[in-house]
């Protein structure tokens, strides 16, 4: 999360709120989007030094405009120029999968229902993401940030609909058997 937010205050200085709708509009897939996640992470880096904040009031409203120090700078580019860590492939959903046998057969079928509405719906939003990228226009000096985040966006799309159609197959399968 640390990396996502200096990420974002590169780019531009961005309240907590705003550092939140972001993450919420793609980058969840990757991170928690949690508000609690993002606090820890903001008193974190504040607390080393990596970004800072200035107070403002705006229509009456007190907000805390956070941006990204030297520090951060230096951090985030070291991170992002090394080699991409590699963790394995993680699925927890698969859990759940695996140890299916034991769930009684009528909650087997909706179990896999739901995860594919949940699915579905991360689908449509990313569909959405990539679909309007399309009209932005990005200054010069951006082409390259702006390309990396699309091709992230439409890693995630199409890794969500492998998803659906492997779960709309085991659904089948768990029709059939049962």
């Amino acid at each position: 999360m640390d990396n996502i937010i200096l990420g974002l205050l590169f780019l531009c200085n961005k309240t907590i709120y705003q550092l939140r709708d972001r993450i919420n509009k793609g980058l969840n897939l990757m991170y928690s989007s949690s508000m609690g996640s993002i606090q820890a992470a903001v008193r974190k880096l504040l607390n080393a030094g990596d970004i800072c904040y200035e107070e403002t009031v705006e229509n009456g409203k007190y907000k805390k405009i956070y941006c990204i120090t030297e520090s951060g700078r230096r951090h985030f580019l070291e991170w992002i120029n090394t080699p991409i860590e590699e963790h394995g492939i993680k699925s927890p959903e698969l859990t759940k999968v695996y140890f299916m046998g034991f769930a009684d057969k009528e909650n087997r079928e909706t179990a896999i229902e739901t995860h594919l509405t949940f699915l579905r719906g991360q689908y449509s939003l990313l569909s959405k993401i990539c679909e309007e990228s399309k009209d932005i226009r990005v200054p010069e000096e951006h082409k390259d940030i702006f390309h990396y985040q699309m091709m992230s966006a439409l890693y995630g799309r199409d890794l969500i609909k492998f998803n659906i159609s492997w779960f709309e197959s085991l659904l089948n399968k768990i029709r059939d058997i049962d």
